[in-house]
């Protein structure tokens, strides 16, 4: 039986990551769940956000998904390998969960010309190394360096990405990140959050530097991954269809979804516990 593809994430970020899929593959059906209740999760415990994870996949496999995404930098770092590897024999060995880090450091390297590449991202991302371990794999010779910015999801989630307030803190922490290395030419934003944010840190960026999101590579990375696994792709549905959800109050979700999603949306509340 086929159902929709999840995607997940904390709260809004996911939504750009769910806007690229759905550009890229709106044939499929997809249910998006925001954690927003116990959002952010940025500055939490690996265990915490472990547990957090896994019981929002859990709640896509009650809605009869095969196919899960956790279109978190956070989650994929700090839940997505325990979930694949001990709780999926226990879940469903038919079913899978794949996050946004893996697509994205089998590319990323190729943006570069230096061999140097910042990641921009939250604490929790920076402090699990996830970035710098995964690329190793794909480009051993690329130099890494990270910088968290932990008042940049606040400033996207209170309206202020696009005002002259967020400069301050968009400038501190570009400064930061060129401090470790001069020679960086491309820039992760490995948060879904920070697109939003796009525009204005690349006014404050030297023009030979390239800013790298997410959405697209994890959109065409998924293309793929259907294609190489037909098994997969059956029992995902195909008719155009999506629903919205969120831990938090529905109403409010709406409101801020549609900022990052680029279109309004109707959302509903389910609690996950």
């Amino acid at each position: 039986m086929s159902a929709p593809i999840g995607v997940f994430d904390s709260g809004y970020g996911g939504l750009t990551i769910l806007k690229e899929l759905k550009k890229q593959l709106p044939q499929y059906d997809y249910i998006y769940l925001g954690d927003n209740a116990r959002a952010p999760y940025g500055t939490r415990s690996f265990e915490t956000v472990y547990e957090y994870t896994l019981e929002a996949v859990k709640w896509f496999f009650d809605q009869g998904c095969s196919l899960v995404i956790l279109a978190c930098n956070t989650a994929s770092a700090k839940a997505l390998r325990n979930i694949q590897q001990k709780d999926l024999a226990q879940l469903g060995t038919d079913k899978r969960v794949l996050g946004v880090i893996r697509p994205t450091t089998e590319v990323l390297g190729n943006f570069s010309v230096t061999n140097n590449v910042g990641i921009m991202g939250t604490a929790g991302t920076v402090n699990s190394d996830s970035y710098p371990k995964e690329l190793a794999k794909f480009f051993p010779s690329l130099h890494v360096y990270q910088q968290a910015c932990p008042m940049w999801v606040p400033l996207i989630e209170n309206g202020e990405y696009d005002k002259p307030g967020a400069d301050y803190f968009v400038q501190e922490y570009i400064d930061l990140l060129f401090k470790q290395s001069k020679d960086i030419d491309t820039i992760l934003l490995a948060c879904t959050h920070y697109p939003l944010l796009a525009a204005k840190i690349k006014s404050f960026l030297p023009n030979n530097v390239t800013l790298v999101t997410q959405g697209h590579i994890v959109a065409q990375s998924l293309a793929q991954y259907l294609q190489n696994h037909p098994e997969m792709d059956q029992k995902c549905s195909k008719t155009g269809a999506m629903a919205f959800y969120t831990t938090d109050n529905a109403l409010a979700f709406e409101k801020q979804a549609s900022i990052f999603f680029g279109q309004k949306i109707e959302a509903n509340h389910t609690d996950l516990v």
